[in-house]
C-alpha cells in the first residue's frame, strides 16, 4: 500500500485532499478586522472543505511575522495566509533588506478578497465642505495643513501621502496608535484631515461630528453612498486601496490551489460573507490566481512610490 501511495501521480494527492486540519493564519492581533475575516472564512471552508480549518494569529512587525511563518511553512496546501495589503505590497519598500521574505515569489496566488475603501474625513468645523476645498486650503497653506492616520507607514498614511503628491500639495503627516486616537484628535480639530476606514468614520459623519470628503476607491461605496470618490471630487484616476486576499506559501501544487480559489469564492458569494464584509466598509473583489498576481505586482509599484513620496520609515 505504501508503494502505491509513493508512485501515485501528484494530482491523486490533490484530489484527496483535504485530509488533515487547514492552519489560517492571520498575521494581525485578535479582534481587527483582518482577524474577524479569517475567522469567518475559515468557518465557511470548514463546512466546505470538511476539514477543520484553524485560524492562527501570528501579528507583528506590520504583518511580516505572520506573513513569513507562512512563506516558510510547508507548500501542501495545510497553511495559507489571509494577507492584507501591508505585508503583500507596502512592505517590500518600507523594510527593504529588512523584509525576511518576498511576497511574489515566495508565495503562491489564490484569490483576491476584499478591496475596501479609505475615508478622507475633516472635523465638522473645517471651512472645507468638498475634497476641493481642502485641496485649495492645502495649497495656500504649504507646510502647515495636517492630516492624521492609523500610524507610519500604514496604508492611511500613505495614501495621504499620495493625495498630496497627486494634488502637488505639502502637508505634516501626525501618527497615531490606531484609527480611533485619530478620530478623537480629529474631532477635537487638533488635524485639518484624517485617513480613516469606514468603520470608524461612517457612524461619526452620518450622525454629523465629522465631515466626510472622499472616499479613495474607483467607485463609490455601498456603505457610504453620499460620499464621492477622489477620482469624482477633485482627481481624475487616483485610486488607492486597502485589500485582502490569500496565498499560500510558493510550491503549493496548483490543484490545491484551484481547490482553494473555488472553495474562497464560494464563501465569499454568500449572503453571509457579502454582508461581513458590507459592515467593514469592503467590496467582495474575488479572482483568478494569475489576477491576483498581476494585482499584487502592480500593486508593489503603486505603493514603492507612496513610501518614496511619504518619507516613511520603519520604526
Amino acid at each position: 500500500m505504501v508503494a502505491a501511495l509513493a508512485l501515485a501521480p501528484p494530482h491523486a494527492a490533490a484530489q484527496a485532499y483535504p485530509t488533515k486540519t487547514i492552519r489560517f493564519i492571520a498575521p494581525y492581533a485578535p479582534g481587527g478586522a483582518t482577524d474577524l475575516l479569517t475567522r469567518t472564512l475559515a468557518l465557511k471552508l470548514t463546512e466546505s472543505l470538511g476539514q477543520t480549518v484553524v485560524a492562527d494569529n501570528r501579528p507583528g512587525a506590520g504583518g511580516n511575522v505572520g506573513a513569513d511563518i507562512a512563506a516558510k511553512s510547508p507548500a501542501d496546501g495545510y497553511t495559507i495566509l489571509l494577507a492584507p495589503v501591508s505585508p503583500m505590497a507596502i512592505n517590500v519598500s518600507l523594510y527593504g533588506k529588512k523584509l525576511p521574505f518576498n511576497p511574489e515569489k515566495d508565495f503562491a496566488p489564490i484569490t483576491l478578497v476584499a478591496k475596501v475603501p479609505l475615508v478622507i474625513v475633516v472635523p465638522l468645523g473645517s471651512s472645507a465642505k468638498t475634497l476641493k476645498d481642502f485641496l485649495a486650503l492645502a495649497k495656500a497653506n504649504p507646510g502647515k495643513m495636517t492630516y492624521g492616520s492609523s500610524g507610519n507607514g500604514s496604508s492611511n498614511h500613505l495614501t495621504g501621502a499620495m493625495l498630496a503628491s497627486a494634488a502637488g500639495l505639502k502637508m505634516i503627516h501626525v501618527p497615531y496608535k490606531g484609527g480611533g486616537p485619530g478620530m478623537v484628535a480629529l474631532m477635537g480639530s487638533e488635524i485639518d484631515m484624517m485617513v480613516a476606514q469606514i468603520p470608524s468614520s461612517k457612524q461619526l459623519h452620518v450622525g454629523g461630528k465629522v465631515r466626510a470628503l472622499a472616499i479613495s476607491t474607483a467607485k463609490r461605496s455601498p456603505a457610504m453612498p453620499d460620499v464621492p470618490t477622489i477620482q469624482e471630487a477633485a482627481l481624475p484616476g487616483f485610486e488607492a486601496t486597502s485589500w485582502y486576499c490569500v496565498v499560500a506559501p510558493a510550491g503549493t501544487p496548483q490543484a490545491i490551489i484551484t481547490r482553494l480559489n473555488t472553495e474562497i469564492i464560494k464563501a465569499l458569494n454568500t449572503s453571509e460573507m457579502r454582508q461581513r464584509l458590507a459592515d467593514e466598509g469592503a467590496d467582495v473583489e474575488p479572482s483568478t490566481p494569475a489576477e491576483l498576481a498581476r494585482f499584487v505586482r502592480a500593486e508593489i509599484v503603486k505603493w514603492a512610490k507612496a513610501v518614496k513620496d511619504s518619507g516613511a520609515q520603519v520604526d
